[in-house]
């Protein structure tokens, strides 16, 4: 049963708590790496037998083996994607930004380039879920970015063929090649590249702890999305809201992993009695029911404010990766918010809308570093370099300001480079 508390009964340590620590597995995942670099294509073809159980011709899906694939899904199904892909273009393309140029001083010309990023890796889970709506998430952004080469590594399933629906969504996204490599061995390969595999120059896309740890040991040689913690929702709902739907709400993060967490904070005890209960009924039918009700009872909680500007400010102190407000007016709130990943508004707007179909990422900063960070963007796929020109005038002018900072800072150097010049000028 999940636990009801006052605000304020409780150590706010214990209400904010997410989860358990994880098993540390950095050793296991620093052997797999050095495995990869020292030895490449033959390491994953070594671990694909030991891990996934399936001893492969390739390592990369061949354009027949993917048109074969894609060609196994329903139509009904890829249309579906196609739908939530269009959604998800449009709102991505608002995030696009372009470089400037400033001449307004005479003789100098500052300005910023903004560039794609040549190669990007996508690792896509494999394992008991599927997860197509995270290609999409991912791949769309880099495309609209502009990146050249977008790879996918997924396991492969035991008889070495891929997930259907993982391949129709990278079709419909626009993946240029896959391969069949799954675990912390993909990230290695990803990283420094194999035989097969290119180097990519940034790693996206969930995984397990192994995935998030590898991640994790290969970020300075190449950038990474975020390491991602188990999945959160919490839910700020007033006394008119339906239990039923915020139950429901509540289990469908709470289905994701043992790990998840789901809070809701309400102004109505009779809504939080209500809600418990429900998610006794609504438990008991769902098929991922161990896993929900083992998030359920060990990271979930009900929290019962004084009042919603009370809910609202814990929800702030709490910076959840999913955040609900269902109440009739939510606008009225939403410029309060300022912690959060992304935030659902009303009564007819469940988070699953976000995971698959409305438009902005489900990419989101968890664990409370919503505090200080963003959903995945198209910012994610890009990089950035200034430029400076100043001409003889226009440094003689500045010489003397220059060289002072760099006297303040015993960087001598820094000053003769800035005053020589003017030497030379005065000599010529």
């Amino acid at each position: 049963m999940i636990r009801i508390c006052q605000y304020g009964e409780i150590d706010n340590a214990e209400i904010f708590a997410r989860g358990t620590a994880a098993a540390d597995v950095s050793g296991v995942v620093a052997g797999v790496i050095a495995d990869v670099r020292a030895k490449g294509d033959a390491a994953l073809y070594e671990y694909s037998e030991k891990f996934d159980k399936v001893k492969l011709d390739s390592l990369e899906a061949s354009a027949q083996e993917i048109e074969n694939t894609v060609a196994s899904v329903e139509p009904e199904f890829i249309a579906v994607l196609e739908r939530a892909a269009a959604n998800i273009r449009a709102f991505h393309e608002k995030q696009v930004r372009t470089g400037f140029v400033i001449n307004e001083k005479d003789g100098v010309v500052l300005g910023q380039k903004i560039l794609p990023l040549e190669t990007v890796g996508l690792y896509v889970p494999g394992g008991t879920a599927s997860y197509p709506s995270s290609v999409l998430m991912n791949v769309i952004p880099a495309k609209i970015a502009g990146v050249r080469n977008i790879l996918m590594v997924t396991p492969p399933a035991k008889d070495g063929g891929l997930k259907p629906e993982i391949v129709a969504a990278a079709k419909v996204a626009g993946v240029d090649r896959i391969f069949k490599v799954g675990g912390a061995q993909a990230i290695a390969a990803l990283a420094y590249g194999t035989e097969t595999i290119p180097r990519a120059d940034k790693i996206m896309g969930p995984g397990n702890a192994y995935v998030a740890e590898a991640k994790k040991q290969v970020f300075g040689v190449c950038g990474i999305d975020m390491i991602a913690g188990p999945s959160e929702i919490l839910i700020v709902a007033d006394g008119k809201s339906d239990p039923r739907l915020v139950a429901a709400d509540m289990l469908s993060q709470a289905e994701h992993d043992k790990m998840a967490s789901a809070v809701l904070v309400t102004d109505s005890m009779a809504l939080a009695q209500k809600t418990a209960e429900e998610l006794e009924w609504q438990l008991a039918i769902l098929p991922r029911e161990e896993i929900a009700r083992e998030s359920i009872e060990n990271n979930g909680k009900i929290i019962v404010a004084e009042s919603l500007d009370k809910a609202i400010e814990i929800a702030n102190e709490i910076a959840p990766e999913h955040l609900e407000i269902c109440t009739d007016a939510p606008f009225d709130v939403l410029n309060q918010i300022r912690n959060a990943g992304s935030v659902f508004l009303g009564r007819s707007c469940p988070e699953a809308l976000g995971d698959y179909f409305a438009g902005p990422n489900h990419t989101l900063p968890t664990g409370g570093t919503a505090r200080f960070s963003s959903p995945l963007s198209v910012d994610d796929y890009v990089k950035k370099y200034s430029f400076t020109y100043y001409t003889a005038d226009a440094l003689a002018a500045v010489t003397d300001d220059v060289a002072a900072f760099a006297d303040k800072e015993g960087l001598h150097a820094h000053a003769r480079s800035v005053t020589q010049r003017r030497s030379a000028e005065e000599k010529e």
